[in-house]
């Protein structure tokens, strides 16, 4: 018998396999199991307290919580319940929080601890639509409004006749879930995922041999993104083991405990490892230091003429095979280590990733394949296989998903992950979703011979140039963040007679480049100093090589702070918000063009 929701999911492993583990968390230190049987036990509680608290079918949850085993736990009691889930980003300010509660019509809020229901006690009087606080952690200062997990779930009786009905009610249509996509422009559009999307995804991951049963995967993705929510359904869906990392600043710790087979993050998690290992490839010199070079060398070399369709020389072919054996066998080795020793797979999904990195964990050893989607799509749209990656593209889609690109180059998606409707926004809905294509906004291209799509830039933020030319800044935004030194890159240029930037720093690179300099002082101190200037002139000048003259940028400015969620200038999924950079900056931006007027 198909399944009607994700819930079909666990109940069959909590029923076939009650006592295997499905996950790994942390109490007291140690990393200890949670089997099926609990998991879903723990979730049915919830559920109970849900209905006990006046929760009825299809209506609103929030949840602002870190990725933690507890998120999980409430997010199946929410959905047992026959609700809606309606994850907010902890990140998130007070107002964002307002905005996306009231405008989802959440009746009931989930918070973490002391600092998240904080945020809601400073709009409790706008909130006027949920009744109930809980916070997960912690005791709270407990009011009518204001309660703690314990609180709400009292003595934890589960009245199944109560529950069998919700379960039962849920179909492949019911909504499962409404995340709000942190525009870069304006009010976050909340996207429609229903359990038909998510059940697609996780049914499709097991036709595609990137996660298995026997896997083990270190989960630190925040699951107020459409990628982690994905991932937790495919966890749902092929049983594996998930191992919950206590944060971000642990993840290092936590694989080597884990010791995972398989991962997932964002570029700059897989960016970040490339930078370690290379500080320590260079940092001896000599013989050692010139071998790293010229192996990074040809692993670019030998990857560029890849997508050329090209191959290297018979000399150049045997040097790399030299290398291969005398360096990135040594450093494959290095980063399996680091890895935990067991990593068979990984999976680079939110952004784009820089292609030599890609070619540097393939050249080392280890499989790192890259996806793409949206949350419009459920995120997964395309993936490269570990049977077949090819670097420099995301990948065909998966089963049952059609990609088309338009006249005009954009990215078209039809299939069972793309979303019902964007939340009280019909006519948002109706601009995006033509004959049951979606137009993502994504400029792309498509492998005759593989089905591969390669995404070439976001159609929006295409510059065309006082000369006529269009400029994909995404292009060159990743070109320069591959160097070290380099946080964030806006390129401005629309409309004017050449192109400039502005920039912010990696704070650690900065200090590191301040001591060699013995230079004193804080971010906004060190980035403004002239050495620091002609250290970034630098990068420009070797990054402006690689592109076409119009391409290249002429001026560019260190801003004396690096852009965050915080003050704005980021989203919670960390893109950056470009008209909000630009606006501020506005007084530089006008002194790169002097008089020039646009055109």
């Amino acid at each position: 018998m198909a399944n009607e929701s994700i819930l079909d999911f666990v109940i069959d492993h909590a029923t076939n396999r009650r006592d295997e583990t499905a996950a790994l968390t942390k109490v007291d230190g140690e990393y200890q199991p949670v089997t099926w049987s609990e998991l879903w036990k723990r979730a049915g509680k919830i559920a109970a307290a849900l209905v006990r608290a006046g929760i009825e079918p299809g209506d609103r949850v929030g949840v602002i919580c870190h990725t933690r085993i507890e998120w999980v736990q409430i997010d199946l009691g929410i959905l047992a319940a026959g609700g809606v889930t309606v994850p907010i980003y902890p990140s998130n300010l007070a107002t964002d929080c307002q905005y996306v509660l009231e405008h989802s019509e959440s009746v009931l809020v989930f918070c973490e601890d002391d600092e998240q229901t904080a945020k809601l006690r400073e709009h409790e009087a706008q909130l006027e639509g949920v009744k109930r606080v809980v916070q997960i952690t912690g005791q709270p200062d407990e009011d009518e409004w204001v309660c703690s997990m314990d609180t709400l779930i009292g003595d934890g009786q589960v009245d199944e006749a109560v529950l069998a009905p919700r379960r039962a009610s849920l179909t492949r249509e019911s909504i499962l879930t409404i995340i709000y996509t942190a525009g870069t422009t304006g009010r976050p559009k909340g996207v429609v995922l229903t359990h038909g999307n998510m059940l697609y995804e996780g049914e499709a991951v097991t036709q595609i041999d990137i996660v298995r049963r026997d896997d083990v995967q270190l989960f630190f993705l925040p699951l107020a993104h459409v990628f982690a929510k994905v991932l937790e359904v495919s966890w749902f869906s092929v049983g594996y083991v998930m191992a919950f990392a206590e944060g971000m600043g642990t993840i290092r710790q936590n694989l080597a405990e884990v010791r995972p087979t398989f991962m997932t993050g964002v570029p700059r998690v897989f960016e970040r490892f490339y930078s370690a290992v290379v500080d320590k490839g260079t940092a001896g010199g000599g013989l050692q230091k010139k071998l790293f070079l010229a192996a990074l060398e040809m692993s670019q070399r030998n990857g560029e003429a890849e997508l050329r369709g090209e191959s290297l020389g018979l000399v150049d072919t045997i040097k790399f095979e030299v290398l291969k054996r005398v360096i990135f066998t040594k450093v494959g080795a290095g980063i399996q280590e680091i890895l935990g020793g067991r990593m068979d797979r990984m999976l680079s999904g939110g952004a784009p990733l820089a292609q030599k990195v890609a070619w540097f964990f393939r050249d080392a050893g280890l499989t790192l394949v890259e996806g793409y989607g949206l949350t419009e799509t459920s995120a997964g749209t395309c993936v490269n296989r570990p049977s077949l990656n090819l670097i420099g593209t995301v990948g065909p889609a998966l089963p049952k998903t059609e990609v088309k690109i338009a006249e005009d180059g954009e990215v078209l998606v039809r299939g069972p992950g793309v979303m019902r409707e964007y939340w009280k926004n019909q006519e948002a809905t109706d601009a995006c979703l033509i004959d049951g294509w979606f137009h993502t906004g994504d400029i792309g291209e498509l492998d005759a011979a593989t089905g591969a799509l390669r995404i070439t830039d976001r159609k929006k933020d295409i510059l065309v140039t006082a000369g006529g030319k269009n400029v994909a800044p995404q292009k060159l935004e990743n070109l320069f963040k591959t160097y070290k030194l380099i946080s964030q890159v806006v390129v401005i240029g629309d409309r004017r007679k050449f192109l400039s930037a502005l920039v912010t720093l990696d704070a650690d690179e900065l200090q590191k480049l301040a001591t060699r300099f013995r230079l004193e002082g804080d971010y906004a101190t060190l980035s403004q100093r002239p050495e620091i200037n002609k250290a970034v002139a630098a990068i420009f000048e070797q990054g402006n090589q690689q592109l076409a003259s119009f391409e290249t940028i002429k001026k560019f400015k260190i801003l004396d702070k690096d852009l965050s969620v915080e003050d704005g200038t980021m989203t919670p999924k960390l893109s950056v918000r470009r008209k909000v950079v630009i606006a501020r900056h506005q007084a530089s931006i006008d002194e790169f063009y002097g008089d020039e007027q646009f055109r």
